[in-house]
């Protein structure tokens, strides 16, 4: 087998193959004692039938075949042998073949760049000085607060007002048409929370109980169902209970029921050190991601464009599905399709150029996950998907999926192993940022 490999950028290669006679005849050979050991033609027993024969009925697709296998077999050992690193699918031209001639085809495919890496190690950063404030304890309390708050049905009063829990029957037209969706029966509201289109939500404070009463609800015309955007609806609804929100009190007992905490200032303890944990993982990915930035901008190397495309498209996937679990929801603008993807190219840039750094680091450094850890991974990916765990474990027997797994741990692994010997300095929040955090306590 002659090789020629010329490089025609830092990240793409030309091969050119040439198979001696030997080889193409035996492959031949080889593809039609196989296919005459499967098919049948009459006359002949399965096994005997004459090679002339097969050709005559055969020869295309035996030609095909034989080429398909001669490329694939050759061009695999090439890419061993010279240990390139492939990243995209080969764009093969092939000359003619013949069983009783040479066979020549070439391979043009992408392949990572060879990146030297320096200075990787002792990576300064800056990591802002943060405290959890009193404020936050309280406003975390709150809400564990609110989490264990009870709806009790409201009897002093038979007439909605914000901030109520309501169920509700409503029916709506368009010009006295009904259109779909909209017709509900004991459908749950939160009055002024801002799960439904506010115009709505506006409409029903006012409402008695147990009385049909008719609004009318204009709806914007960015709304994403667009049967009604742009248009006045008209609602008969009816109210049929009124619940509030009572919190209980924040005491000692509740501390005792709900936190497992002998007093209400033990509660509040464990808060802060549950937010200090938070803290310190926020802060944590954030010097990663500082770590990161510092890498790619301290390095410059070609990135393969069929990596970047292929991120890409992941990213523009999970872009088009949270437009259209927005778009499901009430309203909520979303740039076009377009604009998106240029923001989302750029963000591919990145994760390639630190997917390839990273991963530099980790074979200069011989950091590697076991296949233990690979698999309890899985197994916690398993249990927290609950119901999914068949399906999950399932993905996972597959061998492309699991070696996409075990690289995110070594790209995890060796970002942790950076951030555990950057040089971190901490420094003093900026007067702006102050104000701003005040403003939001």
């Amino acid at each position: 087998m002659k090789i020629d490999i010329d490089e025609l950028s830092p990240v793409q290669r030309k091969v050119r193959v040439e198979l001696p006679v030997e080889t193409v005849s035996s492959e031949f050979s080889r593809a039609y004692k196989n296919l005459g050991q499967r098919v049948r033609v009459k006359g002949f027993r399965t096994g005997k039938i004459p090679k002339t024969v097969l050709q005559g009925i055969y020869g295309d697709e035996v030609k095909g075949d034989v080429r398909s296998h001669l490329v694939e077999e050759s061009l695999g050992e090439v890419i061993r042998e010279k240990g390139l690193q492939i990243v995209s699918r080969p764009e093969v031209e092939a000359d003619d073949l013949s069983e009783d001639g040479v066979f020549s085809f070439s391979a043009v495919f992408e392949v990572k760049p060879e990146i030297v890496v320096n200075d990787y190690l002792g990576i300064q950063v800056e990591r802002v000085k943060l405290s959890i404030s009193d404020e936050q304890v309280e406003e975390a309390l709150q809400r564990l607060q609110e989490g264990h708050a009870r709806l009790e049905p409201v009897s002093e009063r038979d007439v909605v007002q914000k901030g109520d829990f309501v169920t509700l029957d409503f029916e709506g037209a368009i010009d006295g048409k009904p259109f779909a969706g909209g017709k509900g029966e004991n459908y749950a509201l939160e009055v002024g929370a801002g799960h439904a289109l506010p115009q709505f939500e506006e409409a029903v404070v006012g409402l008695k109980v147990s009385e049909r009463q008719n609004v009318q609800v204009n709806y914007p015309e960015s709304y994403p169902n667009k049967e009604i955007a742009g248009k006045a609806v008209d609602f008969f609804l009816v109210v049929r209970e009124i619940k509030q929100k009572v919190l209980p009190s924040l005491d000692d007992e509740f501390a005792k029921d709900h936190g497992e905490c002998a007093s209400l200032n033990e509660l509040k303890e464990r808060i802060r050190g549950r937010l200090a944990d938070e803290l310190k993982r926020y802060q944590d990915e954030e010097l990663k991601e500082k770590i990161i930035s510092r890498l790619i901008e301290a390095h410059s190397f070609a990135t393969p464009p069929s990596m970047v495309e292929r991120q890409t498209r992941y990213l523009m996937e999970r872009y088009q599905t949270q437009v259209q679990n927005q778009a499901s929801s009430e309203g909520g603008d979303t740039a076009p399709m377009e604009e998106a993807r240029k923001t989302l190219e750029a963000r591919a840039m990145r994760q390639v150029q630190a997917t390839l750094l990273v991963e530099r680091i980790a074979q200069l450094e011989k950091i590697e996950i076991s296949d233990k850890e690979v698999q309890e991974r899985i197994d916690h990916l398993a249990r927290a998907a609950g119901e999914r765990a068949k399906t999950v474990r399932e993905i996972y027997t597959r061998p492309d999926p699991r070696d996409d797994l075990r690289s995110q741990l070594v790209f995890d692994r060796t970002v942790a192993f950076l951030l555990e010997r950057a040089k971190i300095k901490d420094v003093d929040l900026p007067p702006s940022k102050v104000d701003e955090q005040a403003e939001k306590s």
